[in-house]
């Protein structure tokens, strides 16, 4: 799978803090490999039929939305503010 990554998200992830991205980093590739990686709890967002949530720690979320071969990276950030 290839990952593309919204202008939102990009300005999301310079918001983050260096922990918060190295976690995410780690959340990504887990995602790559398998989405249905346990500890990323990936789920679909209700109501919107094609958005996608995963986590990248206990409060770090990252929405998403799958394409083909690709993963397009929506939103990342604390639980509330990102979903």
């Amino acid at each position: 799978m290839r990952i593309a990554r919204t202008e939102a998200f990009k300005k999301a992830w310079r918001q983050l803090t260096e922990e918060q991205k190295a976690l995410a980093r780690k959340a990504i590739d887990n995602l790559i490999a398998d989405m249905r990686y346990p500890g990323l709890r990936v789920k679909k967002i209700k109501g919107t039929g094609h958005i996608w949530e995963a986590r990248g720690s206990r409060s770090l979320r990252m929405t998403f939305q799958l394409e083909g071969d690709a993963i397009i990276l929506r939103n990342i950030g604390e639980h509330d503010e990102t979903l």
